[in-house]
């Protein structure tokens, strides 16, 4: 080549780096986090703001990327909304108080008795150091939002708004409290709600068919002494049970009026068998041989009373009652129902007067009413939980009655915190009156939208399935629940003794509570001074906490967001007492439920599909994904390959972009596959934007525009129309799909190849500023910080122009381009598009053959011929010059015809074909017609060596 002619071209400039520099991190994300934040509250109108209402995180321990799922997918609505022209109003907050916490305070005790309030002191403590290290995790997400009016549940005017929403429940009725079963942790000593529960199904229980014998029965009941003679013996109900610990309590067997029941003839003693259950009875009784000796409904077994011979020598004889609840299809067909020990058994017990009894103390062991004739036999037995069940068989055994003893595996609840099993107790417990409100609350609904749809059936269940709410824990870290206590230590709380109680804890703090002396006449109004005390015993359930967070807000909530288990949890709890309580104070927005939308996402899952866990040790941690350290290392040349590793680190976008990448309606994953498509998919928006940033000149805002350029805009509007469609439903996954096929398909494969000769060796006239702007605004909810550093690249004359706004602060649907700069056929135009790419697509495929062949490199060493049969096809192509078809398709020549057999065929060395969709042509690689051109590398020169006409007007002017 006798000269050089790079200089004469626009090669592109930009001091955007290939990777994001990390000095420079924290420049960005105050930038795009809090600086954007604060100017968005300033600058969009406050009339009708946007309320993302925060789903506190609980206060205990390190952020996972389940956290990060959860506060990224916030961030991006919010940033959406900005563009869309709202003002955001965005208050993170923290749940503070619970179980988890006081047991990590009481750990860092190493055994030290500590009084209440200094567990109080020291779980204040640590949850107050976790919510800062938390906050600080959240911030360098890049997520926006109001940290300095950050609230928690442990703050005191939110304890206040919380003690007023339980005074406005009290106040209509729907506060109460009562010796019933609730869920009852003995590893925890408290009880809990069912929202505290997982179920594990590989529990395993003693199973049970226990024998009661039946008082009196063939001298008082008419059908059965028919039968006395056939048996001569002793007659037994027959039950089976999973949970013979519960034995003590029983008080009263249960059958169903409507099922058959046998009368079993084993040996000399006869059994009540449910006849559905007759031949479950019989692989019972082994190889002892059994008669049916007559049957009867269960309607005619009313009346008839057993003996529990663990309620002593001296017990009445117990009755059998009906129960709606008895099924034909398990265990016996007779129910021995504990009161105290089950929710159903309480129920109809209680409906026919029968005394409520739990002989379990708050650790799970037998007290002296479990055998009240021998109190120390099952008082130094084991725990209900550690095989306490095991000494009742042996005391029932004694007598003959245990028929069978098996291990049964099953589903049981466990103490979500401490992963140990539950038990149901009754205790005298507080609670919240469900039934009389869940049907308004289900109500409630119907306006809000849910997102994915199913929320809204999950969450009606739930709200369905309920009657109560046990409202009560038996620990110290907590609000307490303001009662009083009369001289016989009952408790008294109704609306007077609240509001005076709410002042002192106004006055002194919910410290005072446990601190100050029991007897402290300041917490006694004036009309009960002498007669009552204080009762320090209980605090609210922590979901009680959170529940009464709406009290926060002065209007609902355009957005509750959180996991799919908050359906039982906090999406609930919110919706019961925003309906239980109305009107809380000054708070008094509409009728209905807290939220209008209300949407839900997933569990993260490892690599391998399992639902992460701290157990399971496959948690990962965000900073692990912003730093790229879950990834192979990046390679290193010279002395750095012996170095330490270095890692690619893509920084918060990183962690912003798997989020937004993925189906968060279900369960998503984590693992190498997925962040190495997020890691390669952020490394090509930051080629993009690079060859973005170098190649844009301000004289291309004058210059002419091709059909590429108004093809690149209608491209560009449509993929912009749908990845908004797709933010405004929050379907961030879809909108990260349809950006990507832009980025790869319409940006990268066609219109920047296309521009590619026009950039560098034309005019550099385009429309890439507009394109940039469109991208930066599509990238804008998902990856601020890359945003936020390609605008600190952009060209110095774009720095100049005071007109051009931060694509942060730009609206989404603010026009890209003049619309007077656009061809007045661009209809017309839009119309054609599909069929540009197709003919696009097969010359494509064409030129690759000629490639795998190595008969060409580039397309430019190539002049195509375009056989068109097709009529319409033939119409589109003849609207545009053959040279703007090449420069379009990137060849150096293109010649349309409508003969097969062209002269250009005949006469070439070699061709390749391609056929073209539908029958309606070909297209013919052929070799270049004229010479390449040194400057542009076109085949359009007249000679070797010798400039093009196009670059010898251009390099001649110069």
């Amino acid at each position: 080549m006798s000269k050089s002619w790079s200089s004469t071209l626009r090669l592109p400039k930009s001091t955007f780096p290939p990777r994001p520099l990390p000095k420079n991190r924290d420049l960005y994300l105050q930038r795009c986090a809090d600086d954007f934040y604060e100017w968005q509250r300033a600058n969009r109108s406050a009339e009708k703001p946007f309320v993302i209402h925060d789903g506190p995180p609980y206060a205990n321990g390190s952020l996972h990327v389940g956290h990060a799922l959860n506060k990224i997918l916030k961030d991006m609505i919010n940033r959406v909304k900005v563009q869309q022209g709202r003002r955001i109003d965005y208050i993170p907050g923290w749940d503070c108080h619970g179980l988890p916490i006081e047991l990590k305070a009481l750990e860092a005790a190493k055994g030290k008795n500590l009084s209440r309030l200094e567990i109080r002191k020291a779980a204040r403590n640590l949850a107050s150091n976790t919510v800062t290290k938390q906050m600080k995790g959240f911030r360098s997400y890049g997520v926006m939002a109001d940290w300095e009016n950050r609230w928690t549940t442990m703050d005191a005017t939110f304890e206040i708004r919380q003690l007023r929403l339980f005074q406005a429940m009290v106040r209509k009725g729907l506060i109460y409290r009562k010796f019933k079963p609730v869920y009852w942790s003995p590893s925890s000593e408290t009880a809990l709600a069912e929202a505290e529960l997982e179920y594990r199904d590989d529990h395993v229980s003693n199973a049970a068919w226990i024998r009661f014998p039946i008082a009196d029965a063939w001298q008082t009941h008419p059908q059965l002494q028919q039968y006395r003679e056939k048996v001569n013996g002793q007659l037994y109900a027959v039950i089976w049970t999973t949970t013979p610990w519960t034995l003590p309590a029983n008080r009263a067997i249960g059958v169903h009026d409507d099922l058959s029941y046998y009368v079993v003839k084993v040996d000399n003693a006869a059994y009540l068998v449910a006849e559905s259950r007759f031949e479950a009875f019989l692989s019972v009784l082994a190889d002892k041989s059994a008669e049916v000796v007559g049957s009867l409904q269960g309607n005619a077994l009313a009346g008839l009373t057993y003996h529990n011979r663990l309620r002593g020598k001296s017990a009445e004889p117990q009755p059998i009652i009906h129960a709606d609840f008895v099924s034909a299809d398990s265990g016996s067909g007779l129910v021995h129902l504990a009161p105290g020990h089950g929710m159903d058994d309480y129920i109809v017990c209680n409906a026919h007067g029968i005394p409520v009894s739990a002989p379990i103390d708050q650790n799970g062991n037998f007290t002296t009413e479990a055998y009240p004739d021998d109190p120390e036999v099952l008082c130094s037995a084991p725990s209900v939980i550690e095989g306490g069940g095991k000494k009742v068989i042996e005391l029932l055994r004694a007598h003959d009655d245990v028929l069978s003893v098996k291990d049964y595996t099953h589903k049981y609840p466990y103490d979500w915190r401490t992963k140990k099993p539950v038990v149901i107790r009754a205790t005298e417990q507080w609670f919240a009156d469900v039934a009389s409100i869940k049907q308004e609350a289900v109500e409630a609904l119907e306006d809000v939208k849910f997102f994915p749809d199913g929320g809204k059936t999950r969450l009606r269940s739930f709200v369905t399935g309920r009657s109560e709410w046990c409202i009560s824990r038996q620990r110290a870290w907590g609000v307490p629940i303001p009662i009083l206590l009369d001289a016989d230590g009952a408790a008294v709380v109704n609306d007077a003794i609240i509001e005076h109680i709410i002042k002192v804890i106004q006055e002194r703090g919910s410290n005072a509570w446990w601190s100050d002396p029991v007897d402290d006449p300041a917490w006694i109004p004036p009309f009960l001074q002498g007669k009552h005390t204080r009762g320090t015993g209980d605090t609210m359930d922590v979901w009680f906490d959170s529940g009464s967070s709406w009290t926060m807000m002065d209007s609902r909530a355009d957005v509750y967001l959180e996991g799919s288990d908050q359906h039982r949890g906090w999406f609930q709890s919110s919706l019961l007492t925003r309906i239980a309580a109305g009107a809380v104070g000054e708070i008094k927005f509409a009728k209905g439920a807290p939220f209008r939308q209300l949407v839900t996402h997933g569990f993260t899952l490892d690599g391998e599909g399992k639902k992460m866990s701290k157990s399971l040790g496959n948690t990962i941690e965000p900073h692990e994904v912003m730093e790229g350290t879950l990834l192979p290392p990046m390679k290193q040349k010279g002395k750095a390959a012996h170095g330490p590793p270095k890692y690619d680190a893509l920084g918060p976008d990183a962690l912003r972009l798997w989020a937004a990448s993925g189906d968060y309606t279900k369960d998503v994953a984590m693992g190498v596959s997925a962040l190495q498509q997020v890691q390669n998919t952020l490394v090509k928006y930051r080629v993009i934007i690079k060859m973005l940033l170098g190649s844009m000149h301000e004289s291309a805002r004058s210059a002419p525009l091709s059909v590429a350029d108004n093809i690149a805009i209608l491209q560009l509007q449509d993929t912009m129309s749908e990845v908004g469609e797709a933010f405004d439903n929050h379907e961030f996954h879809r909108a990260f799909v349809v950006l990507n096929k832009y980025v790869s398909k319409d940006l990268s494969a066609f219109y920047l190849e296309a521009l590619k000769d026009r950039l560098y060796c034309g005019d550099g006239g385009g429309v890439l500023e507009p394109v940039f702007y469109g991208l930066l605004r599509m990238l804008a909810p998902i990856t601020p910080l890359l945003v936020e550093e390609a605008w600190e690249h952009r060209p110095q004359w774009m720095k100049e122009d005071a007109a051009v706004i931060h694509p942060l602060r730009q609206l989404y649907d603010d026009p890209l381009l003049d619309p007077k700069r656009l061809s007045s056929e661009l209809r017309s135009i839009r119309e054609d598009v599909p069929t540009i790419m197709m003919v696009h697509g097969a010359i494509t495929s064409c030129l690759e053959l000629a490639r795998t062949d190595k008969r060409l490199g580039s397309g430019l060493q190539s002049h195509i011929v375009l056989h068109v049969q097709d009529e319409k096809v033939r119409t589109v192509l003849a609207k545009y010059t053959e040279d703007e078809l090449a420069m379009m398709f990137v060849v150096s020549s293109l010649d349309i015809t409508d003969v097969a057999d062209s002269q250009d065929l005949t006469d070439a060395k070699y061709f390749y074909e391609y056929k073209l969709p539908s029958n309606t042509g070909a297209v013919y690689v052929l070799p270049p017609k004229s010479k390449k051109c040194p400057r542009c590398w076109r085949y359009q020169a007249p000679a070797e060596e010798s400039l093009c006409g196009r670059c010898e007007a251009i390099v001649s002017a110069k």
